[in-house]
């Protein structure tokens, strides 16, 4: 089964990355938005990593390159002369069908070198394999478009164009595919600003606010939307550091461990080692008799030893491990988890006297649930069927489908 989703998430990235490589010049292009007024733009970490030097077309070179490979997401800074105009990111959950508008540069040595604008709807609420990191959407990409904006009828941001699905993996599974991407979800992004200090403005349409034509529209949001050059070897760097599923996805066994990076190990802790290297956490738990797995946590060098373990599920601050004798009943869960997050509001469960794994297990067998919230201090689990703005809460322990 690993060896099945290395094949076919290798063939969706490999042709899915929409940035579009330039013959002169610049290596490639793509898309990117201001968040702040100070600054800030966001786009898709495959669009800028890997670049000896970043180029945002009309303010200049950008520094301070900020990655988050798992999620495909990437914050670069320009000097603005005059304040960016940042767009706002959507409270409101997204509906399936909602009318949407996709902006960015696609095709740049082809067509003309200005911003473009395409319309189309919301397909589904969750991307491959029920990725709910992700949207899918109608809206036609092209190599360039990487990175862009998705808003919706009312200007608010509710997601970034990341992917297409590729030829490639049409042909190798048998079917003819048309226009289906994908675009990162505007939550996603808000946890990685507030991961990196950086705030986003959020909003909701107002009740007597009236509907904005196609035009209308374009002319409020394009003045936030840039196109990025990236110069440089990035072709022979990006093979090393690029995000793809399979960077992700568990490796295969290496002597009696599978390491599992930017996964967290959901199991039963029985200790906790601080102030240690990943590798010393590695040989505490082969030295100990009773140790079936490890998480550990990269910000903080603490370990967590495990005598079981039930399914990995996604967290860019851990590099999880677990004995191959487990490797046919661990779970290669959808589920993203953060630490000192909350999502004030959509609770329609609490569960008193629970464990993180009860709350965990609790909201992945249950289709309403959505999100979990577990307060470990407390012993309480908060399942929640909608999400909502993500805020910086500590002692809370954040979990998302």
């Amino acid at each position: 089964m690993a060896t099945l989703s290395r094949v076919f998430w290798s063939s969706f990235f490999s042709a899915v990355f929409a940035s579009i490589c330039l013959a002169d010049g610049p290596t490639s292009s793509g898309t990117g938005f201001a968040v702040t007024t100070d600054g800030w733009l966001l786009t898709n970490a495959h669009v800028v990593q890997g670049c000896t030097r970043i180029e945002v077309k009309g303010k200049g070179d950008a520094a301070d390159p900020r990655i988050d490979a798992t999620n495909d997401l990437a914050l670069v800074r320009v000097n603005a002369a005059e304040p960016l105009k940042p767009l706002i990111f959507r409270r409101a959950p997204t509906r399936l069908g909602e009318d949407i508008l996709a902006i960015g540069f696609p095709l740049a040595t082809l067509l003309s070198d200005s911003v473009k604008v395409t319309t189309g709807n919301v397909n589904a609420l969750a991307g491959l394999r029920n990725d709910t990191r992700y949207i899918q959407i109608s809206t036609p990409i092209q190599p360039g478009n990487s990175g862009g904006p998705v808003v919706d009828r009312d200007g608010f941001l509710m997601g970034i164009t990341s992917a297409t699905l590729s030829k490639g993996l049409a042909d190798e599974i048998g079917i003819t595919a048309q226009n289906v991407n994908f675009a990162i979800r505007a939550s996603v992004a808000d946890l990685f600003l507030q991961s990196q200090n950086i705030t986003g403005q959020s909003g909701d349409r107002a009740a007597d606010q009236q509907p904005i034509s196609t035009a209308d529209l374009a002319d409020k949001i394009t003045p936030s939307v840039f196109q990025i050059l990236c110069y440089g070897e990035k072709q022979e760097q990006a093979s090393a550091n690029m995000p793809s599923a399979t960077t992700n996805l568990p490796a295969q066994p290496t002597a009696s461990f599978i390491d599992a990076r930017g996964y967290d190990a959901i199991g039963f802790d029985y200790r906790a080692v601080k102030d240690v290297t990943y590798s010393g956490c590695h040989e505490i738990c082969e030295g100990d008799g009773q140790c079936r797995a490890i998480t550990y946590n990269t910000k903080h060098g603490v370990c967590f030893l495990k005598n079981n373990i039930v399914a990995l599920i996604r967290n860019s601050d851990a590099i999880a491990a677990y004995t191959s004798s487990k490797a046919a009943d661990v779970i290669v869960s959808d589920f993203t988890s953060y630490s000192g997050i909350d999502l004030p509001g959509g609770d329609y469960k609490r569960l008193r006297g629970s464990n993180y794994l009860q709350c965990f297990t609790a909201c992945i067998s249950d289709n309403a649930c959505k999100a979990f919230s577990y307060v470990p201090k407390k012993s309480e689990c908060w399942l929640k069927d909608t999400i909502g703005r993500p805020k910086a809460t500590k002692g809370v322990e954040l979990g998302i489908k």
